[in-house]
């Protein structure tokens, strides 16, 4: 066993450190040997062209994520067919916190606040990455390799002494070093805010001063190599949001990625985290396509499969009550009366700052949405509690309606809550709806392309995109709940550019990579490659894709058109 392991504490043994320790051994990672031995002439050939390309970096950072290391292993690969210098950066323990730090895993906070990762996690994070990347015979750089002990100094110097309530807001020489480390401190606690965690000031600072050794390592691992891209999962958190934000500064062409819904499919963005990307991105993309017949029976059939994931690789929960009018018996609801939904996300999920919010966060936005139905009679809100707060990792540490509860003890009678654990359909639920509220979930973009009007009162990603009511204050928000109920759902040609742009979204938003398997357990994917030959220019639409926004800045979205009119944008 590594080392390392014997020394944690007795209830972490049979736990995920020693799952991923036994993972990293023997099933997570991919293993390069046997493709690279099958085509070695080809391989050395490409290796050898691509020295004094475009140098990219590949910077993975976190060993522990097996599934981050297996897509852009293979990236990696693909990118050297294609003549690109490819690099690669790993912590060895030179960070004091990161995104794979949660309180979940420390039975004793204090001891994580107090000594941080390395005794424990930083163990055995960095050697199945370093060990993938060897066999590919890629450069790799290490954290401590572009620190000196004059950054340490600093970094520890101002994580000791800045005032608590400046972190937030701290900016170093421009960069949003204290959004990122207080986002990714709410991360590890796994709540919406760090008021009332005994620990939350020393966490805090842990991550300010991860944040600013990765600024420090990051800036000089790109001035002094000179890289012309650079990619990584996320684009938010520490490491990552710091090292998204250097490279912008540094002019360094960013790719950021995160796994998409669909099974074997990616979404990737330009630049930024794509929690602001599909946001703002420009409606060209999407306004102008047609949809064939053959189209929009494939997105409905798939819209209709995520009731249940059938074709997903993440799925919160899978309904077992789907008849809308036996759950509007068994919640309580009044079919004379209109009713109002409201959906709402995790808590924790990239707390950013994101201007165009009409509240402070979703709570404010839940508090006092609940206020303003008291005193509407006329109609009913069916408030669905997203089943993530359980299901998804890491699990949340501060469920939604205990927080409700405090700042409204007792709801009103026309006020129907189905919690996180229930088995209901949002899908049914929400179809007995005249309209949806929503913050930040994704369920925007389904709910408008079955008909159903949306407000968004938050960073959900539908916002923007010509097809929902969009608030950016209070004012602006009651003054839209006073028009409701509406007077029916989307008119056709609204709805005919709700699933063009679902469309997009699913289709074309979402990259397929086909040697990329979906697997049960940790992590939901692996490498199926069965020979190196699958990675060359012209072997994958979705690949070549992905490569062409990389190191040329093409659109990171498939099946890319011509638009017939003058450009439209958000």
């Amino acid at each position: 066993m590594r080392h390392g392991i014997r020394r944690l504490p007795a209830l972490w043994r049979a736990t995920r450190l020693v799952r991923r320790w036994y993972y990293a051994r023997f099933e997570a990672y991919p293993d390069w040997r046997e493709p690279i031995e099958a085509a070695a002439g080809l391989w050395e050939s490409a290796r050898g062209a691509a020295q004094g390309g475009p140098r990219v970096l590949m910077a993975s950072s976190i060993g522990a994520y097996a599934h981050a290391v297996t897509l852009e292993s293979a990236l990696a690969a693909a990118l050297t067919f294609r003549g690109a210098e490819v690099h690669v950066l790993v912590c060895d323990g030179a960070l004091t916190a990161c995104a794979e730090c949660e309180a979940s895993l420390y039975p004793d906070i204090a001891r994580f606040a107090a000594r941080g990762p390395q005794d424990d996690l930083c163990r055995d994070c960095q050697w199945p990455a370093e060990r993938v990347y060897a066999q590919l015979g890629l450069k790799v750089h290490r954290y401590s390799e572009w620190l000196t002990a004059e950054d340490r100094a600093e970094a520890r110097r101002l994580a000791s002494t800045l005032p608590v309530d400046r972190i937030e807001t701290f900016t170093l020489d421009g960069l949003a070093i204290g959004e990122q480390a207080y986002a990714g401190a709410v991360r590890f606690f796994a709540t919406g805010s760090l008021h009332g965690e005994p620990h939350a000031e020393p966490v805090l600072r842990r991550y300010l001063e991860s944040a600013l050794l990765t600024a420090y390592a990051t800036r000089r691992l790109l001035r002094g190599v000179g890289f012309s891209a650079a990619v990584f999962t996320h684009g938010i958190y520490v490491p990552w949001g710091i090292m998204c934000a250097v490279a912008r500064q540094e002019r360094v062409h960013a790719s950021t990625w995160n796994v998409a819904y669909r099974k074997r499919r990616f979404i990737f963005s330009h630049d930024d985290t794509y929690h602001h990307t599909l946001m703002r991105e420009t409606r060209e993309h999407w306004e102008d396509l047609e949809l064939s017949g053959a189209q929009e029976r494939e997105l409905m059939q798939y819209l209709s499969s995520r009731r249940e994931g059938l074709f997903d690789w993440i799925v919160f929960h899978r309904p077992t009550r789907q008849d809308p009018e036996e759950i509007a018996r068994r919640v309580g609801i009044d079919r004379s009366k209109p009713v109002i939904g409201l959906l709402t996300n995790v808590a924790w999920d990239a707390q950013l700052h994101y201007p165009a919010n009409a509240f402070p966060n979703m709570l404010e936005w839940l508090v006092r949405t609940c206020e303003y139905f008291a005193a509407r009679p006329d109609l009913q809100l069916l408030v669905r509690v997203h089943p993530a707060e359980i299901s998804g990792f890491p699990q949340s540490r501060q469920p939604i309606l205990r927080e409700l509860r405090k700042r409204v003890p007792k709801l009103a009678s026309n006020i129907f809550v189905v919690p996180p654990e229930s088995g209901m359909s949002t899908y049914a639920l929400m179809s007995l709806c005249n309209a949806a509220l929503i913050y930040g979930t994704k369920m925007g973009v389904e709910l408008t392309s079955v008909g159903l009007p949306v407000i968004v009162a938050g960073e959900a990603w539908i916002r923007n995109k010509g097809l929902t009511y969009d608030v950016s204050s209070p004012e602006e928000y009651f003054r839209l709940l006073e028009q409701l109920p509406f007077p029916g759902r989307l008119g056709p040609e609204q709805l005919a550019r709700a699933r063009r742009y679902a469309y997009h979204f699913f289709f074309n938003r979402m990259i397929l990579l086909p040697f990329i398997q979906p697997k049960a357990g940790y992590p939901i994917y692996q490498l199926q490659l069965d020979r190196l030959q699958q990675l060359l220019p012209g072997a994958s639409q979705g690949l070549d894709t992905i490569c062409d926004g990389i190191l040329a800045g093409a659109p990171f979205v498939l099946a890319e058109r011509v638009p017939k009119r003058e450009l439209v944008t958000s």
